[in-house]
């Protein structure tokens, strides 16, 4: 499911954010968007959301989003952003529930039974797959597919998991996320479910959601992207998911990535741009270009300093920490940058 011509390049080791001189909505066809983070957070939308993707959209850019929460279906959550004022159909939604129904559509016949522990988006997935979802090991299940199932998923539905793969039948998980995001803070999400089965069993699940393959081939499937931009606010889901689908990303600072966490990322988590919210989308992105021993962005020059990183100049928070990211990335080479940044992220607010 390879693209061509992304303006980003997706070099595979990244070691300064990407530059680009037109808008990102309109040097790529198609964004997929992560939901919590991104679009909204405690089902409120984020500031510039809706504006920046109702402008994005009217440019002509595909809009989909992308979840891996396997519990609300298509529906729910293209209803949930229409009344946000983002207007949005079902065929606008891809999820994690959706790309594991078809790998196990692959693997097994049509009509099979397939126990299931999740909710009712991993019921309907399974359908329109021509599954049929069953809720017991005893009803002959062939495979069993475990997903995000909400707070009230009762704990008989693990040992209902347990028993059907301890007969042999194969295990699927929508995703691995051991978080979920809740209006009230961070609750377990499906995978510390998915722990609770694996210790219990000790099989492993075939895995379908971010950042993993199956997931970017269901979103491609779905959109007829052929230059995706992957934006999110994760790096070990929605920017590890780019990498893996060899599509350029943008990350928002909007979610639960924090300067420190960007400027230690691994090779696969590095993204091809860095803004502050969505109405980076709407812009270039500015150049980051070495500056003597150091790089520079806006008006900040970053370099090293013995063994901490120091910034100079001022300007932008968001071009500070390009010119970080530069510094540290290339430091960090295939690995991570070990760098004390501390200071430098407190004085940009980051």
């Amino acid at each position: 499911m390879s693209q061509t011509g992304n303006p980003g390049g997706n070099q595979r080791v990244r070691t300064r954010p990407a530059g680009s001189e037109r808008a990102l909505s309109e040097s790529y066809d198609t964004a997929l968007l992560d939901l919590d983070g991104v679009v909204y957070a405690g089902g409120k939308a984020i500031a510039h959301a809706v504006e920046s993707l109702a402008t994005a959209r009217s440019g002509g850019m595909h809009l989909a989003y992308v979840t891996n929460n396997a519990l609300r279906t298509p529906d729910a959550v293209a209803d949930h952003l229409t009344e946000l004022g983002i207007p949005t159909g079902p065929s606008d939604v891809i999820t994690s529930a959706q790309a594991v129904a078809r790998l196990v559509s692959e693997q097994v016949p049509v009509g099979a039974r397939v126990l299931v522990v999740g909710g009712e988006g991993l019921r309907v997935a399974l359908r329109e797959r021509g599954l049929e979802p069953v809720e017991s090991a005893d009803d002959d299940p062939v495979a069993v597919v475990q997903g995000y199932g909400g707070p009230e998923l009762a704990w008989g539905r693990f040992a209902e998991a347990c028993y059907a793969i301890a007969r042999g039948v194969p295990w699927f998980a929508s995703n691995t996320d051991l978080t979920i995001p809740s209006g009230r803070g961070i609750a377990p999400g499906n995978g510390a479910a998915v722990e609770v089965v694996r210790i219990a069993t000790g099989a492993e699940p075939q895995v379908a959601g971010k950042p993993l393959p199956p997931m970017h081939r269901e979103t491609i499937l779905r959109t007829g992207a052929e230059r995706a931009l992957v934006v999110g606010d994760r790096l070990d889901t929605d920017i590890e998911g780019a990498f893996n689908g060899g599509v350029d990303s943008l990350l928002v600072l909007t979610g639960v990535t924090d300067g420190a966490q960007l400027l230690a990322a691994r090779p696969e988590h590095r993204p091809t741009y860095v803004d502050a919210d969505l109405r980076g989308m709407l812009r270039g992105q500015p150049e980051v270009e070495q500056v003597g021993e150091g790089f520079g962005c806006g008006g900040w020059v970053a370099s090293v300093r013995g063994e901490a990183l120091v910034l100079e100049g001022e300007g932008a928070a968001v071009d500070g920490l390009r010119a970080l990211c530069a510094v540290a990335w290339a430091a960090g080479g295939d690995g991570v940058c070990g760098l004390d940044g501390g200071k430098v992220l407190a004085r940009l607010g980051l």
